[in-house]
C-alpha cells in the first residue's frame, strides 16, 4: 500500500468534505436549520461553474467565482424559502428541515429537466504538474484543492472575526436567543449566513468536480458526507468539523486503498456510529440545551 497516496487523498478529501461540514455546522449553530438543501446547492454550483467555463472563460478565477457566486445565490434561495418565512413558527427545526429537503428534491429534478441526466465535466484548473515532497508525489489537482480550501476558509474566518456582520454571526453561533435580545436582526443576519455557507458549497463543488463529474444528483453523497462529518465533529463546532473531516478523510482513503471504494460508506457509517455511541455530542459538540430540548 502506498501510504503517501493514502495521506494525500485523505488530506484532499478532508479539505473538500470539511468545507461542506463547516458550512452545515455554521448554519445549524447560528440559525438552528439543518440545511438538507446543501446537496442541491452543491449541484447547482457545479452547473454554474460549468456554464461559466462554456460561455465566459475556462480560466480558473472565472470558474471559481462562478461556482462560489452560484452557491451563494442558492443559499439565498434556501434562506428565503426555508428559513425566513417559518423561523419564528412552532417546531421550526422540523419545519425547516422538511422545507430544505423539499427544495433539494424539487431543485434536483429541475436540474435534471434543464441539463438532462448526462454528466458534465470542468476543465483542469490547476494544470498537470507534480511535485515530490519528502518522497510523496503530490499532483496539481490535490495541491490546488488543499490550498484553495484553506485559503477560502481562512478568509471566511477572518471576515467573521473582523467585520460587523461576522461578529453578529459569531454572536448568533454562541447564543442565538441572546443575540436577538440585544438587537441583532435574525432575518438580515440569516441572509449573510446562507450566502457564506452557500459559497463554501460552491467552492467544494468546483474542487470535487476536478475528480468527479457534475450531474443533477451529484450533491447527494457530498451532502451526506458533510453532514456525517458535522455530526461526528459536533454540530455547531468548526474545530470539531475540522477534526471530523480529517478522521473520515483518513477512513475513506484507507478503505479505498485496502478494501475498495464500494466499502467506503459502510466503514464510514460504522465509524460514525461508534463515535456517536462513545460521544453522543460529537468530538467537540456545543449544542445548547435549548436546542437539545
Amino acid at each position: 500500500m502506498d501510504f503517501g497516496l493514502v495521506i494525500t487523498n485523505a488530506i484532499t478529501l478532508a479539505c473538500i468534505y470539511g468545507t461542506l461540514a463547516i458550512g452545515l455546522s455554521i448554519t445549524w449553530s447560528s440559525l438552528g436549520l439543518v440545511n438538507m438543501a446543501y446537496g442541491f446547492i452543491f449541484a447547482l454550483s457545479g452547473y454554474g461553474a460549468w456554464l461559466a467555463s462554456l460561455y465566459i472563460s475556462s480560466s480558473a478565477p472565472v470558474i471559481f467565482a462562478a461556482g462560489i457566486l452560484t452557491g451563494a445565490l442558492g443559499g439565498i434561495v434556501v434562506c428565503l424559502c426555508a428559513f425566513i418565512p417559518i423561523h419564528d413558527k412552532p417546531s421550526f427545526p422540523i419545519r425547516g428541515l422538511t422545507a430544505a429537503l423539499a427544495i433539494s428534491l424539487a431543485g434536483n429534478e429541475l436540474l435534471m429537466w434543464i441539463f438532462g441526466p448526462r454528466a458534465k465535466s470542468l476543465p483542469q484548473l490547476f494544470g498537470f504538474w507534480k511535485v515530490n515532497i519528502f518522497g510523496v508525489v503530490v499532483t496539481s489537482d490535490k495541491a490546488g484543492t488543499v490550498v484553495s480550501a484553506l485559503l477560502l476558509l481562512t478568509l471566511v474566518l477572518l471576515w467573521m472575526r473582523s467585520s460587523r456582520r461576522g461578529l453578529e454571526i459569531r454572536a448568533m453561533i454562541m447564543n442565538p436567543h441572546a443575540a436577538s435580545i440585544v438587537g441583532i436582526g435574525v432575518r438580515s443576519t440569516s441572509i449573510y449566513v446562507m450566502i457564506m455557507t452557500g459559497g463554501l458549497a460552491g467552492l467544494a463543488a468546483v474542487l470535487l468536480a476536478q475528480t468527479y463529474w457534475i450531474s443533477p444528483f451529484s450533491g447527494i453523497t457530498p451532502m451526506i458526507k458533510g453532514l456525517s462529518i458535522a455530526l461526528v465533529g459536533g454540530l455547531g463546532s468548526v474545530p470539531g468539523a475540522v477534526a471530523g473531516a480529517l478522521l473520515l478523510g483518513v477512513n475513506e482513503a484507507l478503505t479505498a486503498a485496502l478494501l475498495g471504494g464500494q466499502y467506503v460508506l459502510i466503514t464510514q457509517f460504522l465509524l460514525i456510529i461508534l463515535i456517536l455511541i462513545l460521544r453522543p455530542r460529537g468530538i467537540a459538540g456545543i449544542l445548547d440545551r435549548a436546542r437539545e430540548a
